[in-house]
């Protein structure tokens, strides 16, 4: 019966579900299917044999092959696992044999003396195998291993951390022997194997450890002789090295330089002498037993003859010598024994008695003036004797001081040589005689005595001592003020009246100051400075043909004194002074008097000034308002109202009138500078002085205000002063202005003059400020930003009154400040008037 399609589907499902369970299964379950499937296959093709078809015969075709896969994977799986089972056993075997290896390994490692250290570079702890004794130095606990600056030397530390650095990085082997603090050697030997990085420490015992030793005391040596060659080579004396058949094997450059080579190693191989042949003859007859040769020789080098100190050494090994220069010693030694000699000749000259002693305190110089003085044999003096024996020989003859305890006095003297700075005494001989003494140490050992004999320099002094009292006393009773200055300009001698005068305290006095220092002292004002100048004039003055100067000083206190200046013959300057107060008291009080009148007149012309300009502004207000009210415009008077201001303008104006000439009489005094006058037109001045402020006059929020009328005109005036002159007063008038307040600049012409006034409505100035304003470095602060360095107003009255003209200020406290500056419009018209 042929099978449908839905049928051959199902059948072809279950052969694939088959087919993936025989892959899974494996052994007898493979095998089992097989065979079941073989009776399956044989069912059905018994079944389907009646009726066989195409796609029965593809079915079974397809049964028929997966049935011999089957067969074949499972022969083939029962053969892989056969010997999967052999390979397996193998491997185990190996393995068995490769622990075997590595424990006899890391026992035969352990058992031998050494230290092995693998780092495999992961990262990891090194491994470490094997000991070492203790007496080796190395340490067992591994920490302490890895330290290796902890029980290797320094040296070779480093040497061992550079060594293991480049052994990491390139690989490269190494073989070395290390020192350990206790004195021992240790070989070191680094290399790399698959790659890690082992490092392996055996301790050097036996002959390699004498090899070891002999190798670092070679190294030393050899280190030694490399040092003492390039300090030979540094000196500039000749040094040379023979061996022991006498071939010269070494020397330093300036043997080179001696013997005209160019370098050492050319003067080794031509062989080079640098002795001549007297000089190694010499050498070789006064060379000791020991080998050593010294001595003085002349040789020629560099083609000068020259003294050398040849030290030449000779053993069997070989010799070495050095030869030092003292060409220079030699002739310093002659300069020395003739300035020796010419220094005695010297002494002997002197008044002054001098002995040398010489460091075992014997005599080695003495001058014809130590003979005489003492009256010694010349047989004992010339035996040298010792400093005490010198002492004794005087004593026994009563030519030195009578002494309590003779012994304890002589010793004293002897603690000479033992001091390191020159000591005095003072020896008073029996026969009258005052002798000064001075000890003085030599540096390398030794005393010299220098005896002065100071009888008639005590006689004189004594005397001049009497003499200088007698002139003390007399100087100290004068009433007037007496000081010598010295030509040295220094005060040598005063009187208590001199220090009473001018207030100098004794203790000033007697450190003899100098004529400046005077100066200094007494100057308190710049009158007494130019007086006390030209006095310290006179007294250091270098002048053949000084004279006598007599002058008047009035002091800061007011007294007056009368002042002189006498040069002395000795050059030096004798200065009196004399207290002529009381003489001039009436003069004085005359001068007071006229000063007074003075002032009183100033202060008039002061007040004058101040009344016109008070009277000036309300006078300016009734002219104004007068004017006003005259004006039809602003209402209609009656005729008797329009007559009073008809009478009001008239009488202000006339009044005005009087005004403007007071101010012309009170301006008339110019200045001396010279100034760039020329024709100024008011108006633009005025506007350029308001524009240099503008910035400042925004930032303070003030609203200036400028009247300036437009028939100013032009006047005759120094434009860059004049617009100076504005540029100060309208910025003190903003600084001293509260923010949105008001300032008014204002111009006017009258009478050729030129008038302006700035106005501010600020705090206003204290009274007892303002008369001080127009000083210099006089300021009045209300506020931080009214701060100002004071000088403003000060050029501002400078340069109205070098123009002619006047300035004023007016101010009150909480009301503001008016500044009002007049300046002729013709300066030379005012000039012209003032002469008149």
């Amino acid at each position: 019966m042929p099978i449908s399609g839905r049928d051959g589907a199902r059948q072809r499902a279950a052969w694939r579900d088959w087919s993936l369970k025989s892959v899974k299964l494996g052994g007898t379950a493979l095998a089992g299917w097989s065979l079941s499937c073989g009776s399956a296959a044989a069912d059905m093709l018994a079944d389907t044999t009646a009726a066989i078809s195409p796609d029965n015969m593809i079915l079974f075709g397809a049964l028929g092959g997966m049935c011999a896969f089957a067969v074949t994977a499972s022969v083939a799986l029962v053969r892989h696992r056969k010997q999967s089972a052999q390979l397996t056993d193998t491997l185990e075997k190996q393995k068995s044999d490769l622990k075997f290896r590595v424990d006899r390994l890391e026992a035969m490692l352990n058992t031998d003396e050494q230290r092995v250290i693998v780092w495999t570079g992961n990262g990891a702890m090194p491994q470490i195998w094997g000991i070492l004794p203790e007496k080796s130095g190395v340490p067992r606990p591994p920490a302490q291993l890895l330290a290796f600056g902890s029980w290797l030397t320094a040296k070779c530390a480093g040497d061992l951390e550079r060594h293991l650095d480049m052994l990491f990085r390139t690989g490269e082997t190494f073989t070395t022997t290390l020192k350990t603090r206790t004195g021992t050697y240790v070989e070191a030997l680094g290399r790399t194997t698959g790659g890690a990085v082992v490092l392996r420490l055996r301790d050097l015992t036996g002959e390699r450890q004498m090899q070891a030793e002999l190798a670092a005391r070679n190294a030393k040596i050899s280190g030694e002789l490399h040092m003492l060659h390039a300090l030979l080579d540094a000196m500039p004396a000749p040094a040379w090295q023979r061996d022991a058949e006498g071939n010269l094997i070494w020397a330093n450059q300036a043997y080179a330089e001696a013997v005209d080579m160019t370098d050492a190693d050319l003067a080794v191989k031509e062989g080079a002498t640098f002795l001549d042949a007297a000089a190694r003859t010499a050498m070789a007859v006064q060379r000791t037993e020991d080998g050593c040769f010294n001595a003085r020789i002349p040789i020629v080098a560099s083609g000068e003859r020259r003294v050398f100190e040849v030290t030449d050494v000779n053993a069997n090994v070989g010799g070495a010598g050095i030869a030092v220069d003292i060409s220079e010693l030699e002739q310093a030694q002659k300069e020395l024994g003739r300035a020796e000699e010419f220094h005695g000749r010297t002494l002997d000259q002197l008044a002054a008695a001098v002995a040398i002693y010489s460091a075992d305190r014997k005599l080695q110089f003495y001058n014809a003036a130590f003979r005489q003085l003492w009256d010694l044999d010349p047989a004992f003096l010339e035996s040298r004797p010792e400093d005490s024996a010198v002492l004794d020989a005087l004593r026994a003859a009563r030519k030195i001081p009578e002494q309590a305890d003779y012994r304890v006095w002589r010793n004293k003297m002897m603690e000479s040589y033992q001091s390191l700075e020159a000591r005095e005494s003072w020896w008073h001989l029996p026969d009258g005689r005052t002798l000064r003494v001075i000890a003085n140490p030599h540096p390398q050992g030794g005393v010299t005595y220098i005896y002065e004999n100071v009888t008639e320099q005590l006689d004189l002094e004594s005397r001049y001592n009497a003499l200088t009292r007698v002139q003390g006393e007399t100087l100290d009773n004068l009433s007037e003020a007496v000081a010598v200055f010295g030509s040295d300009g220094r005060l040598r001698l005063w009187n208590p009246a001199f220090g009473r005068i001018w207030g100098l305290e004794e203790d000033q006095l007697s450190e003899l100051p100098h004529v400046k220092e005077v100066v200094s002292a007494c100057t308190l004002s710049e009158t007494e400075r130019d007086a006390w100048e030209q006095l310290a004039g006179n007294v250091t003055g270098l002048l053949d043909n000084r004279t006598q100067k007599v002058s008047r000083l009035e002091r800061h206190n007011g007294d007056v004194v009368d002042y002189a200046t006498v040069p002395l013959p000795d050059g030096g300057t004798l200065v009196t002074f004399v207290d002529v107060t009381d003489s001039v008291n009436v003069e004085r009080a005359l001068l007071e008097k006229n000063e007074a009148l003075e002032q009183a007149d100033q202060i008039k012309n002061a007040f004058i000034q101040h009344v016109s300009y008070e009277l000036r502004s309300p006078l300016t207000n009734i002219i104004g308002f007068a004017q006003l009210l005259a004006d039809p415009k602003f209402g209609e008077l009656s005729d008797k109202q329009s007559e009073y201001a008809d009478y009001i303008q008239s009488s202000s104006s006339a009044l005005l009138a009087i005004i403007n000439d007071i101010l012309d009489l009170a301006t008339l005094d110019a200045g001396i500078m010279e100034l760039d006058l020329g024709e100024v037109d008011v108006a633009p001045t005025v506007a350029a002085a308001v524009e240099g402020l503008k910035d400042r006059i925004a930032e303070a929020r003030i609203n200036l205000r400028t009247h300036v009328p437009g028939d100013i005109g032009m006047m005759v005036a120094d434009e860059k002063r004049l617009r100076q002159v504005l540029f100060n007063l309208i910025s003190n008038a903003v600084r001293y202005s509260e923010p949105d307040g008001v300032v008014d600049v204002s111009c006017s012409r009258e009478d050729d003059k030129v008038t302006f006034v700035v106005q501010d409505h600020g705090y206003g100035i204290p009274a007892e400020i303002l008369t001080q304003v127009f000083n210099r470095f006089v300021g009045h602060d209300t506020g931080s930003r009214r701060q100002g360095a004071g000088l403003g107003l000060a050029i501002v009255k400078s340069f109205v009154e070098l123009h002619g003209g006047t300035v004023d200020i007016q101010s009150a406290e909480g009301k503001g400040t008016t500044v009002t500056c007049v300046f002729p419009a013709r300066p030379e018209l005012a000039d012209q008037a003032a002469a008149e």
